[in-house]
């Protein structure tokens, strides 16, 4: 009886989510939604009062005189032409209308992403293993979805105006909503570090509105990404059941977390604003840590636990049983569409078509793609095996696209080149350390995503070139790397939300696994390893009618 009165009196401590005076109310049909204050400069609001102290400042009390003249010429301008306001509401509903279509078609895309992972991760495995690794890519997106509908969302997005924040702010893309508004934290010193969210739970309340249902997709295949990465690195021994498991702990209660620092006003985003001198907080414009670098660590941990193939390493743990993949077209296709799907990925990161940078973004992603794959080719062919190696080249590829993600928005195209080659170059030495060190990766995900996710958010803090970014996280002036005299406040920055990724991640996947463990056990037995997870497992070959690879393997020796 101890857990579970424990378990209630912890939610009886958080109690129900503070309600305001203030709250905006939900606009689940969208008609009022958008108007004149999102036309950029068409209404001003009336200035705050200034108090006792600041009216014997003359530089404030000629502030605050300016504003008050503009807003009294603003409120007689739109007494004299009541039409003119009403065409401006119209077009900042129209102004809405294109953001919100823009985040839901590149959530499609996003969502399509899917597939990619689905033929990648099946073709870098052996064909009796097929059905296996094709069935966990495609159960992950319900179990991940469902996981982030019930409560994963709340968590990460619930408190994303909370008041008490530094960063407070609400969808400002999608008609500034601000109901999203309590946000579970701590205060240390006069500073709030928020923890994670206590509203939209089943996007109900203060979730049902068509700001956050728009917000809510968008992020669930980003959620659903992360949620895929380790069904490929620990495929071929892991239990089906298992694999079920950690699919209902991912969307609700592991990815969130971390993912509400970052994107959702938590403590990590408020670095900056909390404390002067660490640049513009943790800075991840589409995810390089938050989607990849989790998905990425989580891998680690569970190819750890779980233990290499059998067969793969001798007794000394020297590499004696190479396992190459059943189908390098379908590697290679699959890559394509996750390239393709990466259009979704980062320019939709601004949830705004209106914002133009989108551009910079979309060609700064196909820059660190292209030099990636050409590092991580000639470095294989000329280094490593004499041959250049296609599924490498895929690896580098996707590599490149998760480095770009995080600093897509704040480089220049040079600084994109640069990010590509360092990570084309990163994902051949890790896949090889991981190897030396008996970590079995079926397809690399811990060197593509974990490593070079943490890479691509330390490159914000040197090559983010000060164009971009006033404001983020609620600092003033644009983001600014070290190479661009920014100074090492961004690094540091970015190294501390890398840090907080990996260790907490780290804990979570350890416990999750701990927790399959003992409910059905994570490993396959080593009769149905050789025979091939598929008829076993799933009741079906992947390939009917087709003579598997069965042949006996060098036991491996612990």
């Amino acid at each position: 009886m101890r857990v579970p009165l424990l378990a209630f009196a912890l939610v009886c401590s958080l109690g129900v989510p503070r309600i305001f005076a203030d709250d905006p109310k939900p606009d689940p049909a969208g008609t009022a939604t958008g108007v004149a204050a999102d036309v950029p400069g068409f209404v001003v609001t009336a200035p705050a009062e200034l108090s006792a102290d600041d009216k014997k400042d003359k530089d404030k009390v000629k502030a605050f005189d300016d504003a008050k003249k503009a807003f009294d010429d603003y409120t007689k301008q739109a007494a004299a032409e009541p039409l003119a306001v009403k065409l401006a509401d119209n077009v900042g509903h129209n102004r809405v209308a294109i953001n919100f279509m823009w985040t839901l078609v590149t959530g499609f895309l996003v969502m399509f992403m899917q597939a990619g992972f689905a033929l990648v991760e099946t073709g870098l495995c052996r064909a009796k293993n097929a059905g296996h690794t094709m069935a966990m890519n495609f159960m992950i997106y319900p179990l991940g979805m469902l996981g982030f509908y019930i409560c994963g969302f709340a968590f990460m997005f619930g408190g994303m105006a909370d008041p008490q924040s530094a960063v407070n702010g609400g969808i400002s893309t999608m008609g500034n909503y601000a109901g999203l508004n309590s946000e579970f934290g701590i205060h240390i010193a006069g500073k709030f570090f928020g923890l994670f969210g206590t509203k939209g739970f089943f996007l109900s309340g203060a979730g049902y509105d068509t700001a956050a249902f728009a917000l809510f997709l968008f992020q669930m295949v980003f959620m659903d990404t992360t949620a895929t990465i380790p069904t490929g690195g620990a495929a071929e021994r892991w239990k089906f059941s298992a694999f079920m498991i950690y699919g209902c702990f991912i969307g609700s209660v592991m990815y969130p977390f971390f993912g509400n620092w970052v994107w959702g006003n938590g403590w990590l985003a408020n670095l900056g604003a909390n404390f002067p001198g660490l640049g513009h907080g943790h800075v991840d414009f589409a995810g390089s840590s938050v989607v990849h670098m989790q998905g990425g660590v989580i891998t680690l941990m569970f190819c750890w636990l779980i233990g290499p193939r059998h067969g793969k390493y001798n007794k000394e743990g020297k590499l004696v049983h190479p396992i190459t993949p059943h189908s390098i077209p379908m590697v290679m296709l699959g890559t394509f569409i996750l390239a393709f799907g990466w259009f979704g990925f980062n320019p939709g990161s601004t949830l705004a078509g209106t914002d133009l940078r989108i551009a910079v973004v979309a060609v700064n992603t196909m820059i660190a793609g292209a030099t990636a794959t050409m590092a991580t080719t000639l470095y294989m062919w000329w280094f490593k095996t004499k041959k250049p190696d296609p599924s490498m080249m895929c690896n580098g590829m996707l590599a490149g696209l998760v480095a770009i993600t995080a600093p897509c928005a704040f480089v220049s195209a040079g600084g994109a080149a640069i990010i590509g080659i360092i990570a084309g170059l990163l994902v051949v030495e890790a896949v090889f350390f991981f190897d030396k060190i008996r970590i079995d990766d079926s397809v690399g995900a811990i060197s593509v995503h974990g490593v070079n996710g943490a890479w691509g958010c330390l490159s914000i803090g040197l090559f983010a070139d000060g164009t971009y970014g006033d404001g983020w996280n609620g600092v003033a002036g644009t983001v600014k790397g070290l190479f661009y005299g920014g100074g090492m406040g961004q690094f540091w920055a970015e190294l501390i939300g890398v840090t907080t990724c990996f260790v907490t991640l780290s804990v979570m996947a350890f416990i999750v696994y701990k927790i399959a463990e003992v409910i059905v056990g994570n490993r396959v037995s080593i009769e149905v390893e050789i025979e091939g997870l598929d008829v076993p497992e799933m009741g079906v070959p992947g390939y009917a009618g087709m003579v598997m690879d069965k042949q006996s393997e060098t036991p491996m020796v612990k």
